[in-house]
């Protein structure tokens, strides 16, 4: 199934889009998630426990499916961008980024491919490519370049941050960014919400994308839209997986006269 329009103009155009985040790379999960309604998909490499031959045939497998493959990388390297490219992610979420130093390298690493060393140190400082070599470069660009924004001095940057070109979108680490503003998971502290309000708000006004990743309140999801996420990233396939288990072996626990069970593992992401 060919996927949409490119990912990049849809984030852009300020199109609402809906992921989530898939730790297993179980062939199963593929399947699993056909009409399901989901724009893309997020694998996370900073976090889970994946290596580049599985990251790339998710890749490949989702790609197929019309599904926009969003890769992670384990940090803001740009070789760490390239080989995720090369794999076949159709965009890359680089994670913790706090100057406009380390988006310009990213820049070079997604929209300047296969251009690197000298040449691209010159580029990124203004000096125009000849016309036949700006085109092709161009020509094979069409990947996401997203950039998580989740710390106070990455707030504090952000106006330098977004003023580099070729970005397509910021992405709200909400538990990153809730410890940095020392308010570990409070998500509806008034401060948390403004910073969040005011990330979306600056990205959209640039004229990118705005995006969180959140988990166990859909309202509040509902309301990180309102406030001007197009990018949402809703849960993750194992946590999805707990709720629904946990959910109906209560339920079946409950007809049978048994103690439902302990709640205690309740949906709980902190990545």
């Amino acid at each position: 199934m060919p996927m949409k329009r490119p990912f990049p103009e849809r984030l852009r155009s300020g199109e609402n889009v809906f992921g989530t985040l898939i730790v297993s790379p179980s062939p199963m999960w593929p399947r699993a998630l056909e009409g399901s309604g989901l724009d893309f998909v997020f694998i996370d490499t900073e976090h889970i426990a994946l290596d580049r031959a599985q990251v790339s045939w998710m890749c490949q497998t989702y790609a197929r499916m019309g599904l926009a493959p969003i890769v992670r990388i384990p940090s803001p390297d740009p070789f760490e961008a390239t080989k995720m490219l090369d794999g076949g992610a159709a965009g890359i979420v680089a994670p913790y980024v706090e100057t406009a130093e380390q988006a310009q390298a990213l820049r070079g690493a997604v929209k300047l491919r296969p251009i690197k060393g000298r040449r691209l140190e010159d580029r990124l400082a203004g000096t125009p490519f000849e016309p036949e070599l700006e085109e092709y470069v161009r020509g094979r660009s069409a990947q996401a370049l997203i950039l998580n924004i989740e710390s106070v001095p990455a707030m504090e940057a952000l106006d330098e941050i977004l003023a580099v070109p070729d970005l397509d979108a910021v992405l709200i680490g909400p538990h990153d960014l809730s410890c940095s503003l020392g308010l570990p998971e409070q998500y509806t502290h008034p401060r948390f919400r403004e910073a969040v309000r005011t990330i979306f708000r600056k990205a959209r006004g640039a004229g990118i994308g705005a995006g969180i990743h959140f988990w166990g309140d859909l309202e509040l999801e509902a309301d990180f839209v309102r406030d001007g996420a197009n990018m949402l990233i809703h849960s993750a396939d194992i946590s999805l997986f707990q709720k629904h288990l946990r959910l109906e072996l209560d339920a079946l626990q409950r007809a049978l006269g048994a103690k439902p069970a302990d709640e205690s593992g309740s949906e709980r992401i902190t990545i």
